[in-house]
């Protein structure tokens, strides 16, 4: 297994999040990885990308230059990021924000409407737990289970109350994106 990943999106909308649960749940799995985030001005609504891979074997450069996965949670996002994607590589956008303007040729593309998703769950915040469901749907990094054994690390305190909801908003992504496969 190697995935070369970027993921991408405004400050709040839990980039820099997604990129440390993938990480640290496929790291207790034996997994080797890496985690860069870009903070330039991550805080809420400014922009955030991190990179990520995810490797059976050690990782040489934990620089992505050509992604197998590129997530675009935002516009500015995509524009930036979608040459990102190598031949062949997944396109996941997160629909309710995105336009698909002059999408790359070679790459699967997956249009999610996360936002939309998880405001009906009552939670924007939720957005990349769907963004999460949508991954797992498509790559078989591992089980859904090991993602929410790592909840209870990251969400702590007042946080704990979400556990749930994240969970939820993991398993409708992950089932919107098998319907739309069918």
């Amino acid at each position: 297994m190697l995935e070369k990943i970027i993921l991408a999106g405004f400050g709040g909308q839990g980039i820099m999040f997604l990129g440390k649960l993938l990480c640290t749940t496929l790291m207790n799995e034996g997994k080797h990885v890496t985690y860069i985030p870009s903070y330039g001005a991550e805080q809420r609504g400014g922009t955030a990308n991190c990179h990520v891979v995810l490797s059976s074997k050690p990782v040489g450069s934990p620089m992505v230059e050509k992604a197998t996965i590129v997530v675009a949670m935002n516009q500015p996002s995509y524009e930036k990021f979608k040459k990102y994607v190598q031949d062949g590589g997944l396109l996941i956008t997160n629909k309710s924000m995105v336009e698909l303007k002059d999408p790359p040729k070679n790459a699967v593309i997956l249009e999610i409407p996360a936002t939309d998703m998880a405001s009906k769950i009552g939670d924007v915040r939720l957005a990349n737990m769907i963004i999460l469901g949508a991954l797992l749907a498509k790559k078989n990094f591992t089980a859904a289970e090991k993602f929410y054994e790592q909840f209870a690390h990251f969400l702590t305190g007042k946080k704990a109350a979400l556990i749930d909801k994240n969970k939820q908003a993991v398993e409708e992504g992950k089932q919107h994106t098998i319907n739309i496969n069918k």
